[in-house]
């Protein structure tokens, strides 16, 4: 069986801008391996609408999964909610049980619950939540698009509300044998080896340490003794 596709979709002009550097996608890339879904595609927007709604629609029609990170806060450039409620043609508004949730948090803290913070709680019609137990202003799915925080601490905490409720596959399984010998050297060699595992991801990553160069060969796959049976060929290769 195949497993699970999904992509990620990073909002925020304070990434392009470079104000910002994204730890996100690292995170969930790492998550998604572990839990056997295969991260295909990742993608920066800025905070424009028509540009969230037109990557919003291309992703979700093209993987199981879609990861949106950013842009649910509570000032006027936090335009996400309303981008994804106009890409699936919801409606979308202040729900009930969000709303309890971010009263009962600013009552505890004695701080006003003004407007702006009730921004946090419109919800698309049809989605559901995604709990947040760092500062309680939940995400939400709707279709196959999990809508999440920038803010990697709570990034991460939604993102651990939403994999248990995610089908995955077979985790990816990794391999690596260390080189210091150039790509050209071995390219040829090492191609040949992928085309004899075509169920396998082969890739060649090189780096310099001390003026030499060297390159990392990786092979990665789901079936452990695909995995071994490629790395034993490749040590013969180039142990």
């Amino acid at each position: 069986m195949t497993n699970p596709t999904a992509a990620m979709l990073v909002i925020g002009d304070e990434i392009l801008s470079g104000r910002t550097r994204d730890s996100n996608l690292h995170y969930l890339a790492c998550e998604l391996t572990k839990h056997g879904i295969r991260l295909a595609e990742a993608r920066i927007v800025a905070d424009d609408h028509a540009e969230i709604v037109a990557a919003v629609n291309a992703l979700r029609g093209k993987y199981d999964h879609l990861f949106t990170s950013g842009g649910i806060g509570p000032t006027h450039d936090d335009i996400t909610a309303d981008a994804i409620a106009d890409a699936f043609g919801a409606p979308i508004g202040p729900r009930a049980d969000a709303m309890a949730l971010l009263a009962a948090h600013y009552e505890r803290q004695n701080v006003p619950f003004n407007e702006s913070r009730q921004r946090m709680a419109r919800i698309p019609d049809g989605a559901s939540l995604i709990d947040n137990p760092v500062s309680i202003a939940p995400g939400f799915t709707l279709g196959n698009v999990h809508v999440m925080a920038g803010v990697p601490r709570i990034f991460e905490a939604m993102l651990a509300s939403v994999l248990p409720t995610l089908t995955g596959g077979a985790p990816l399984l990794s391999q690596t044998l260390r080189l210091m010998r150039g790509e050209g050297e071995i390219a040829a060699d090492f191609g040949a080896l992928a085309a004899e595992f075509p169920d396998l991801s082969m890739g060649s990553y090189p780096f310099t340490m001390n003026g030499a160069y060297g390159t990392n060969l990786v092979i990665r796959g789901t079936d452990p003794a695909r995995v071994d049976a490629a790395m034993l060929r490749l040590t013969a290769l180039f142990g």
